[in-house]
């Protein structure tokens, strides 16, 4: 990639735009970094002779570069025991550092480099905080590199837990693939500069996938680092996946969105770790909790704490008045500080137990922590219950009774409510999400100069903890993605990720519609649907785009040609484009209509590759949107050989002229069935909105 990284003054940065050559500069942003059961809930399985494991040989020969806060390598997650030789195409290295030398690579992991320059260049970096550790190498201190790296394609590892919880056989969901760690993440966050760096470095190593679990808030695409590293790494080859962020429910917060990035919210597992609290007057409030031990604390008195403004009521640091809660059960509501930190504040103020309560904003969630001292997590119906029976009672009273692991009794997937959600702000035209996976209590490695809980007085050590985010789902995908790869070799990254999109599950687990909280939930929530190994891998059709497309694609959203040339690094014609290519429409794997004030009528081109088997007959069903009329042609598409393309229409008409107070958007699908083998059915949601 044709730029670079400099420490410059507003005046020096006026005065260098203005030089001919130069397209554009940016200012350094800073970005956030966003299993012993998930690949059995997904389906995954090694007895399985026709499964999906064994027949991408679990990822072998693949290699997932991941962007992130580095790996701890003693990890027995990336043992290497069982792994073929690195690939001979693989050009990577494995860098020297503090604590880090190039023997700690091994088959598993076979890449290691880290990127600094902007987390030193920025305003802060100059010292070390005193609460953490930082390794200038690529191992890992905060523990979310190690996690998501696991979680993708971490080895086997038999009777994996936390402190006794979920007991489980570890692995990630392309065991046999190689890992590339590439450290972009520290203390001070992470750097667009470092990041740019780091793709440009993946690429030419030879990574087959990127894995990102870091983010913001939308950007334009000409602005946005990973956008335009991203489309680099499609040109060579190389699908790259992204964290959706964490910004939801609130509508149109997705991050990273650009079309040839697969962008993965996060949903949940039917796993629960119960922990109920029960009053003295015998009625009980459902929690959860993976504090270990499966033993009830002491009847104890309850307490929550408000006092002015010093935010005791939030547990926040120095706030609680030890008297008050020595000795006690103290509730805390959420938000403000992290939900681990509260414990160790009412620990350290002499608190025996605690109840986090959730706020409105955060409803049900149920993001679980091992605690430092007995503690469980309640919903927001469930916090008003309790603050009622506290102020309604002289000397409320209570336990906290822990039930381990509960795994198959409860409803999933469903959308975690922090998964971000659509619209695309920067291309409405394009669905996002594109797909949801596990992301809510995800269980992975972690390094051992962590206790579980991250926090710095935390000093128990494991190998594995629980985190949430749609930081955990995008490894879920990165690693399927692979097992797709290791099949399919020659596929375009849009080949694979139309296979993930396009072969998802619509339904949860009960047979139910997948939802978001208390209602169903829509395409902007759940993208195309939750991710389905199993049908992944032998899609049947796929929707592929060639590089090309994507240009005429950002010309048809009215990008400038200097905007494009930041992005692709190609210097077009927009104007020539479109005349070459009159309603032009991005073959993606969802479809999308907006209809604006006065447009009734659109037409989407699609066009369908045949990956599946000669002589394939596929009709279309199609579940129509409220409000329009849609019509598909042609309704049969025959494909006589394996790797031939069929084109189709779809017309969608308006029923209405504009948006009303109640319909504003609608969504249905449009499936292509094959006619002899209900595997094939290739769905992709349809979103239709009036402006």
């Amino acid at each position: 990639m044709d730029g670079f990284a400099a420490l410059l003054s507003e005046p020096e940065s006026e005065t260098l735009l203005g030089v001919r050559d130069v397209i554009a500069i940016r200012p350094d942003r800073v970005l956030e970094i966003q299993t012993t059961y998930s690949y059995k809930f997904l389906g995954l399985s090694a007895s399985i002779n026709g499964g999906a494991w064994v027949r991408s040989g679990f990822g072998q020969g693949t290699i997932i570069g991941v962007l992130d806060t580095g790996i701890w390598p003693e990890s027995p997650s990336f043992d290497d025991k069982h792994m073929p030789l690195v690939p001979k195409r693989w050009r990577g290295v494995c860098q020297d550092g503090e604590k880090f030398d190039s023997s700690m690579c091994n088959n598993k992991l076979i890449g290691a480099r880290f990127y600094a320059k902007g987390h030193h260049a920025s305003c802060n970096a100059g010292e070390r905080p005193p609460a953490f550790m930082e390794y200038v190498s690529v191992r890992d201190a905060h523990g979310h590199g190690t996690h998501t790296t696991s979680t993708a394609a971490g080895v086997s590892v038999p009777r994996a837990n936390v402190l006794g919880n979920g007991v489980g056989e570890a692995r990630g969901m392309a065991p046999g693939a190689h890992v590339a760690m590439y450290k972009v993440c520290w203390y001070t966050g992470c750097y667009s500069s470092d990041i740019l760096a780091a793709m440009d470095d993946a690429i030419r190593d030879g990574v087959d996938i990127l894995s990102l679990s870091l983010g913001g808030f939308p950007l334009p695409l000409y602005d946005d680092t990973i956008a335009i590293g991203s489309f680099r790494a499609m040109e060579k080859g190389v699908l790259v996946v992204c964290a959706a962020g964490n910004n939801g429910p609130m509508p149109s917060s997705i991050a990273n969105e650009a079309p040839w990035i697969t962008t993965v919210g996060a949903s949940t597992l039917d796993r629960r770790f119960p922990a109920i609290v029960r009053f003295a007057n015998g009625k009980v409030l459902y929690g959860e909790s993976m504090f270990p031990g499966h033993n009830a604390t002491k009847e104890l008195e309850l307490v929550y704490v408000i006092a002015g403004e010093n935010g005791s009521e939030f547990c926040l640091k120095g706030s609680l008045p030890r008297a008050k809660v020595q000795g006690k059960i103290v509730v805390c509501d959420r938000t403000l500080n992290g939900r681990a930190e509260k414990g160790q504040v009412v620990k350290s103020f002499g608190g025996a137990a605690m109840i986090l309560a959730n706020k409105e904003i955060n409803l049900e969630e149920n993001s679980v922590d091992v605690h430092v001292l007995p503690a469980t997590l309640i919903g927001y119906s469930e916090s008003l219950r309790l603050k009622n029976y506290i102020n309604s009672t002289k000397t409320p009273r209570a336990r906290i009774e822990f039930g381990g692991t509960v795994i198959g009794k409860s409803r999933a997937p469903m959308v975690a409510l922090f998964s971000s959600r659509g619209p695309s702000i920067t291309s409405p035209t394009i669905l996002k999400p594109d797909i949801v996976a596990p992301g809510v209590n995800i269980i992975a490695a972690w390094p051992q100069n962590l206790g579980p809980t991250g926090l710095p007085e935390d000093s128990r050590r494991v190998n594995f903890t629980v985190l949430s985010g749609t930081s955990m789902a995008c490894p879920h995908v990165s690693g399927i993605a692979a097992l797709i790869r290791s099949a399919h070799p020659t596929w375009s990254p849009a080949a694979v990720k139309s296979a993930l999109m396009t072969s998802t599950d619509a339904i949860d687990h009960w047979g139910k519609p997948i939802s978001d909280g208390l209602k169903p939930a829509d395409v902007f929530a759940v993208g195309s649907g939750h991710v389905n190994p199993e049908r992944a891998l032998n899609p049947g059709l796929v929707y592929n785009i060639m590089p090309d497309e994507y240009l005429t694609h950002l010309c048809s959203i009215r990008y400038t040609r200097t905007q494009i040339f930041t992005i692709t690094h190609r210097s077009v014609n927009c104007r020539d484009i479109m005349k070459k290519n009159k309603g032009f429409s991005l073959n993606y794997p969802s479809l999308t209509a907006i209809f604006r004030q006065g447009k009734t009528n659109t037409v989407i081109k699609r066009r369908l590759t045949n990956v599946g088997s000669p002589n394939s007959t596929y009709f279309v069903e199609v579940f129509t949107p409220e409000g329009v009329k849609v019509r598909v042609e042609p309704q049969h598409l025959m494909f006589n050989h394996v790797y031939q393309t069929l084109s189709y229409r779809v017309w969608l008409i308006s029923r209405k002229r504009r948006a009303t107070k109640t319909v504003i958007h609608s969504q249905g699908h449009l499936t292509w069935v094959h006619t002899h083998s209900s595997h094939y059915r290739v769905r992709s949601p349809i979103s239709v909105t009036w402006g």
